[in-house]
């Protein structure tokens, strides 16, 4: 048996998630069933972090078992012809036994996309949350500084996420406005579930004006959901990278070269 990690881009918008729930097929699924006909065995997937309904990726990482043997293009070729348009893998190749796509990942980060200006966009409805209300984006870029570092994220947690301990180290939190986009990007050690949605609806209330920038560090102290603001659309986040130790030498995930969110 060899082990197999893959590179996955998705839109989300039209998935369950991640996971395939039962009123709608999860992006697992299809690509499960993908390699399964390149390897002309059944494959399972592990990936480095399960996305909820409509969210996207642009680098997710995943890793299966096989005993069959196939070069990394036709795994990712093969997969590839027989995946709908919105999901694709970006690239494959092997790596050791101890690999693990979600434990052995040092760090992810998301980006979770805006668009700020009076009217919404067509193209865009799906693949990013939309305020038509002016933001300040200096004033979620202050608050933004009291997040960064080892917290309890107690606070910005669902009440149905399973995560044993609150602690999470949040290495960067970045807010820049980019034409009309407003644009976050979070890099953590890993995220409870809505996480980061649960943060960009808390920056989104404080760069409308409803809170100062000070909100945000109560909010995180107080260790209650209750006390935050509403948890921003699954539209608007993306799965962009995620690092693992140099030693397995993976591909370098996230978005294209030149890639920037004001010429999507």
């Amino acid at each position: 048996m060899s082990r197999i990690a893959v590179g996955i881009e998705y839109d989300g918008s039209a998935y369950a998630g991640w996971q395939t729930q039962p009123a709608a097929p999860g992006v697992q699924q299809l690509i499960e069933k993908a390699l399964s006909g390149v390897a002309a065995e059944p494959v399972s997937l592990t990936c480095a972090g399960r996305t909820d309904a409509g969210v996207h990726a642009w680098g997710q990482v995943a890793h299966f078992d096989t005993g069959s043997a196939r070069s990394a293009r036709s795994w990712v070729l093969g997969a590839n012809s027989e995946l709908p348009p919105d999901l694709s893998l970006s690239w494959a190749m092997p790596v050791p036994e101890h690999f693990h796509a979600r434990y052995s990942a040092e760090a992810r980060t998301y980006q979770y996309l805006i668009l700020n200006r009076d009217v919404r966009s067509a193209l865009l409805a799906k693949r990013v949350a939309w305020i038509h209300r002016p933001l300040d984006g200096a004033a979620m870029a202050q608050a933004a500084k009291a997040l960064v570092g080892e917290h309890d994220f107690s606070a910005f947690r669902s009440s149905d996420c399973q995560a044993k301990s609150p602690l999470r180290r949040m290495e960067r939190l970045d807010v820049q406005r980019r034409g009309d986009f407003v644009v976050i990007e979070v890099t953590a050690n890993a995220f409870l579930h809505h996480m980061v949605r649960n943060i960009a609806g808390l920056l989104i209330a404080i760069g409308k004006g409803e809170q100062p920038p000070q909100w945000a560090h109560a909010v995180l102290t107080s260790g209650d959901r209750r006390q935050g603001a509403a948890t921003a659309p699954a539209a608007g986040l993306y799965l962009l990278a995620v690092r693992y130790p140099a030693a397995f030498g993976l591909p370098a995930a996230g978005a294209p070269e030149g890639y920037a969110p004001d010429r999507l």
